[in-house]
């Protein structure tokens, strides 16, 4: 990617600081805007992304009808992102398995993007990847979703899962530091599509096959005497 533009350090930051700064520091400048909140649509967008190492248009409500893992990452060649990215992409036949697609957003270039994709994992890069890395240059799709950092110029680790109406029904935001679990991601897509399926409820570190609640107080009473047993 010799001569493709790159995006600049951040003003006063760099990658470790950005990583090991004092969250409560930060918390001021953390957009949070009325429209990215659970049970609430999901914030549209149009952008830039990279797919299969080509620059395509996506758009979010194009994937209306299907469930969708939208995550963000701070920033390109940094040191916690690509090991997330890597995992998402391993993971997406699982999730596809699930009729869930998975989407990326950070505030890099799709030139960045592709740069970084054309980069050995054993560099830090990330090789092939198999979602859409989307550019967010402008700032307005990670605003949106109340993750910008609006002092630094870079997204938290935010993830939102939407439904097949385009609500967004979970929501979850690291600090810069604190990568984020795959497994727990596919978890909680099984436990939304059985709820939507059977009407119960999915308890603590529910997974599929264990048992589920009926949200009734006289029939909640057959889950909780099996697990006051097992407590």
């Amino acid at each position: 990617m010799t001569g493709q533009p790159t995006n600049p350090p951040v003003s006063g930051h760099t990658t470790a600081t950005l990583e090991t700064s004092n969250p409560l520091a930060r918390l001021d400048s953390i957009a949070t805007p009325p429209g990215a909140g659970i049970g609430r649509p999901a914030p549209d967008f149009e952008a830039t992304a990279v797919i299969n190492k080509r620059f395509e248009q996506v758009r979010l409500s194009e994937y209306r009808g299907r469930y969708v893992v939208l995550f963000f990452w701070p920033l390109d060649f940094t040191f916690v992102c690509p090991t997330e990215i890597v995992a998402f992409s391993d993971a997406v036949e699982a999730f596809a398995e699930r009729d869930t697609v998975v989407l990326g957003v950070s505030v890099d270039s799709q030139y960045t993007h592709l740069a970084w994709q054309n980069t050995p994992r054993a560099e830090g890069g990330l090789d092939d990847v198999a979602f859409a890395m989307i550019s967010d240059q402008t700032h307005s799709i990670s605003r949106a979703y109340g993750v910008l950092l609006e002092d630094a110029g870079v997204a938290l680790r935010g993830l939102f899962l939407i439904d097949r109406e385009g609500v967004i029904r979970h929501m979850l935001i690291n600090d810069l530091p604190l990568g984020r679990n795959v497994d727990e991601a596919l978890r909680l897509v099984d436990a939304l599509q059985f709820h939507e399926k059977h009407g119960e409820v999915c308890p603590a570190n529910w997974r599929p096959g264990d048992p589920s609640i009926d949200a009734h107080p006289d029939r909640a009473k057959t889950f909780f005497r099996q697990w006051g047993k097992a407590a």
